[in-house]
């Protein structure tokens, strides 16, 4: 386990801020103590400090996971973020998508968010924004990228995309065994 390079950390910190903006001081800089992210088997993990204190007991390769897995890189540099984090994101998001009860399980099966599904949305969301995918009963579902603005929501026929998925909490499920 080892601290990120800066390209990585800028490379982790350009995706989240896509969902949270300028919030992610506010996941370093917590009340309950300092936390930080750490690169172990090209997951990035999100753990306090007393917890990387404790971590540093354990062999690198006898060591699985530590904190909560945040996402990983990919071979080509990219980073991808994991369903894990929607715990730590939801409650900084910028901008939010709530999907109706009917829309709920063709979301957690994978499938975009269409504008008959949609129940609302927070105003002034730009195309290809980053956003968290939300119950009507403010349950997080996932992430997704808005396909359309606010304003093209209002105008668009039922059956059009209004939100590209890209995780969801239904992939712990469909995805158990190669989540670790």
């Amino acid at each position: 386990m080892r601290p990120l390079t800066d390209e990585e950390t800028k490379t982790m910190f350009e995706k989240l801020s896509k969902y949270i903006g300028e919030n992610i001081k506010l996941l370093v800089d917590r009340p309950d103590g300092s936390y930080c992210f750490r690169l172990h088997n090209d997951r990035v993990y999100y753990l306090s400090e007393k917890l990387l204190k404790l971590a540093t007991n354990i062999a690198r390769e006898k060591l699985v996971s530590v904190g909560t897995c945040f996402g990983k890189f990919a071979k080509t540099g990219k980073f991808r973020l994991h369903i894990t984090a929607l715990d730590f994101l939801a409650p900084y998001a910028k901008f939010k998508v709530w999907v109706k009860p009917g829309a709920e399980q063709s979301y957690l099966y994978g499938n975009h968010v269409l504008k008959s599904g949609l129940g609302r949305i927070t105003e002034n969301t730009a195309q290809y924004q980053g956003v968290v995918v939300y119950s009507m009963s403010d349950v997080p579902l996932g992430f997704g990228v808005a396909a359309k603005t606010t304003q093209e929501c209002r105008k668009v026929d039922p059956m059009s995309i209004v939100v590209f998925h890209q995780t969801d909490v239904g992939e712990f499920i469909r995805n158990e065994d190669t989540l670790t």
